[in-house]
């Protein structure tokens, strides 16, 4: 039996110069959140980084969709990456977090490493945000590993997490779930692994690049079936059809 231990490699987000206090002058607080970072960073170990992800220079023909649940977003998103024989050789979806709900970015994976305009990416079981090692903005993720998504009401003051898994070295920094090529990654607590994906119900905090912040919980990363996978490690069909429910704080 191996389960996905908790270890998060992260930094704060003042780590990479991306802070309020550097936005001030730029941002309008009269209309909405100080932005957090306005200018790409730069992203180390891009050829390294290409090889150890398995990153494409071809866009996702994965699918998204979104309905609303009272207050909450609902949003679908097909992260199949072609079915896991031939997942190394197929690239992430790209997704953007709206007022209107998620939208994908139709972007490539070498491209996205330039880009400020994708939030999350997601490939099989794997959910990088764009921040630190993944990407060149300052999307940051706090989990709360104590507390029900229902019961999130606002943002708090939580410690965000950058995506942090290339070392030194330029060596991918594995997680110890025991699944191949699965990186140590700020949102990794969603998930565990007991002969299926089991979702563990941990919401996150996440904060955008332009300051919004929102909740998110995973729900399920089966189409069907994921209630059995928790309760009895029976895996459900058609995995990496991910299901989020999400909603904007501020």
């Amino acid at each position: 039996m191996a389960l996905h231990s908790l270890t998060l490699f992260g930094a704060l987000l003042a780590t990479l110069g991306c802070t309020k206090d550097a936005a001030e002058d730029s941002a309008d607080t009269a209309t909405g959140p100080e932005a957090v970072c306005t200018e790409l960073a730069e992203v180390e170990c891009v050829d390294e980084l290409i090889l150890g992800l398995g990153l494409q220079d071809t866009e996702s023909d994965g699918e998204i969709s979104t309905v609303t649940d009272g207050d909450d977003f609902v949003s679908t998103i097909d992260a199949t990456a072609g079915g896991y024989e031939a997942s190394s050789k197929n690239p992430w979806v790209y997704v953007r977090f709206t007022a209107d709900g998620l939208e994908k970015v139709v972007i490539d994976d070498e491209e996205a490493l330039e880009s400020m305009e994708w939030h999350m990416a997601l490939h099989r079981f794997k959910i990088r945000i764009n921040s630190g090692s993944s990407g060149p903005s300052c999307v940051g993720a706090a989990p709360l590993l104590e507390t029900a998504y229902a019961d999130i009401t606002e943002p708090g003051d939580p410690t965000y997490y950058y995506d942090e898994y290339m070392d030194g070295s330029c060596e991918v920094i594995y997680d110890s779930s025991g699944l191949p090529g699965s990186p140590q990654l700020a949102m990794g607590s969603w998930w565990s692994y007991e002969s299926c994906v089991k979702t563990t119900g941990n919401p996150f905090i996440i904060q955008l690049e332009d300051g919004h912040v929102l909740k998110l919980v995973v729900e399920a990363y089966y189409e069907s079936g994921q209630e059995a996978c928790n309760e009895s490690g029976t895996a459900g069909t058609n995995s990496a059809i991910f299901t989020m429910r999400w909603q904007m704080l501020e």
